[in-house]
């Protein structure tokens, strides 16, 4: 699968947003299941293990995602088409990146957390100022009522110095486990706030909740200047692989 999924170790989280290659490999297989091996819940094609593109063993911490990832390798038709297939593209981002190298990707987290979309407020006019303060409001009081945290908040886009002692204890809940890491990483980028990716990770946001708070300045602007297809189909890329996220942090709840 490596001419597939030719995802660099180094910058696993970024390559995993690459879309299908101009070539794309012909379905070879008949079924994709799920087998019990050490590696965990291993996906199989007609019997046969799947590699990630650093020959490692595709499996999954739990049945649940393993069953998700095998359903994107039997709803290919002729051709395998990795664009089609985001849970498969972040399972090899993580096994073959974040699980050797988490830290990088933890600090990235926190380097989102220190200028969240959240703290980050429209003057005017008055209908985006609303929605904004409807949709991100909820998220700060929860994080103040759960984290025990308080964050400032300010208009326009001057850097905002947040109180370190809110950012570390929010860095503290930022997971170890290189599923959870790497699906967390993927939410924060996408939406801007690791704030919102952490109150998923949390159970305080369902994504969808969470994709329409990210998005109420580009919603707004398409409102009042209507919707531009292509950036229309981008953003449905970028939601497969927000949904994709998600699912992961929901298996993978405490």
């Amino acid at each position: 699968m490596r001419e597939l999924f030719d995802i660099h170790p180094s910058d696993p989280i970024e390559s995993a947003r690459r879309g299908a290659r101009p070539a794309l490999r012909g379905r070879f297989y008949e079924n994709a299941t799920v087998a019990a091996t050490p590696h965990g819940h291993a996906i199989h094609l007609d019997g046969k293990p799947v590699n990630t593109p650093a020959r490692r063993v595709l499996a999954a911490p739990t049945m649940a995602l393993a069953e998700a990832l095998a359903a994107e390798w039997n709803a290919q038709t002729n051709v395998i088409d990795p664009a089609s297939m985001p849970l498969t593209r972040l399972a090899n981002a993580i096994i073959d990146g974040v699980a050797d190298a988490p830290q990088p990707v933890a600090d990235e987290i926190g380097k989102y957390l220190a200028s969240d979309l959240l703290f980050y407020r429209a003057a005017s006019p008055r209908g985006l100022v609303e929605l904004q303060a409807q949709h991100w409001d909820p998220v700060l009081i929860w994080a103040c009522d759960a984290l025990g945290v308080h964050f400032e908040v300010g208009e326009g886009v001057v850097h905002i110095a947040q109180p370190d002692e809110a950012l570390k204890a929010v860095e503290a809940v930022i997971p170890k486990d290189p599923w959870q890491l790497g699906a967390l990483h993927v939410a924060t980028t996408l939406t801007g706030s690791a704030l919102i990716a952490i109150a998923i990770l949390l159970g305080s946001l369902t994504a969808d909740t969470a994709w329409q708070a990210a998005h109420v300045d580009e919603d707004w602007n398409m409102a009042q200047w209507g919707r531009d297809e292509m950036a229309m189909a981008r953003r449905a890329f970028r939601f497969a692989e927000f949904s994709a996220a998600a699912m992961v942090l929901k298996s993978l709840a405490n």
